[in-house]
């Protein structure tokens, strides 16, 4: 099955390294490219990706507008930009987005987030998770957790602790000597009791619960 991407950002440039990069892979092609937001929205519409790699300073609409834009689309959105700002993340995860990613995360990083948009997962770079809780201890934002659906089992709180600490699927696994598959069941089981559609909600939820801290 080849996953088919759209790139939107306003530098031509990054567009090509991006291009270079996801088309590097066996299973991925780049089928349109856009410059500004309003553009990417209308490409998404014509070309039907599977998912948009969207950056969100761009001009004529933002990242954030387009990830509102195309939410409930098939085509999934994630963040691919230089600005961890917090309120970047917020915005885009809020507006529909499935993932985050910085542009200096790396290859592998960018080529996973793609894979896991297109199977319905969301993948959120660690380092922003933790930056996220900790600018919440900042601002003092510790409200009340939500109950949930149904209660967490003991398996999901000890992988909801560790979605909140910014660990990876893999290192989930490796740590608790699990496979990967199961981790990944785990984590769709909580967001679906919990109600929520990525891990950094996981991870407030989790930090709201008083489950475990920033630090």
């Amino acid at each position: 099955m080849t996953i088919r991407v759209l790139l939107a950002d306003d530098q031509a440039m990054i567009r090509a390294s991006l291009r270079i990069i996801l088309e590097d892979q066996p299973d991925i092609v780049v089928v349109a490219e856009a410059g500004d937001g309003v553009a990417a929205i209308e490409q998404a519409r014509r070309t039907r990706p599977d998912v948009c790699l969207v950056d969100v300073q761009m001009p004529r609409l933002d990242g954030i507008g387009v990830a509102r834009a195309l939410a409930g689309d098939p085509a999934r959105v994630v963040m691919v930009t230089t600005f961890d700002l917090d309120e970047y993340v917020y915005g885009a995860l809020r507006g529909g987005a499935t993932g985050f990613v910085l542009k200096d995360a790396g290859p592998g990083l960018l080529v996973e987030a793609v894979r896991a948009a297109y199977a319905g997962d969301s993948l959120i770079s660690p380092s922003i998770t933790l930056r996220l809780l900790r600018h919440l201890t900042a601002r003092g934002d510790r409200g009340a957790a939500r109950a949930p659906a149904q209660p967490l089992t003991p398996r999901e709180l000890q992988i909801a602790q560790a979605v909140a600490r910014g660990h990876t699927n893999q290192e989930i696994a490796d740590h608790l000597f699990i496979s990967l598959s199961t981790v990944k069941g785990h984590v769709s089981g909580i967001q679906a009791k919990l109600g929520v559609r990525n891990r950094v909600e996981i991870a407030a939820w989790t930090w709201e619960s008083r489950l475990v801290g920033p630090d």
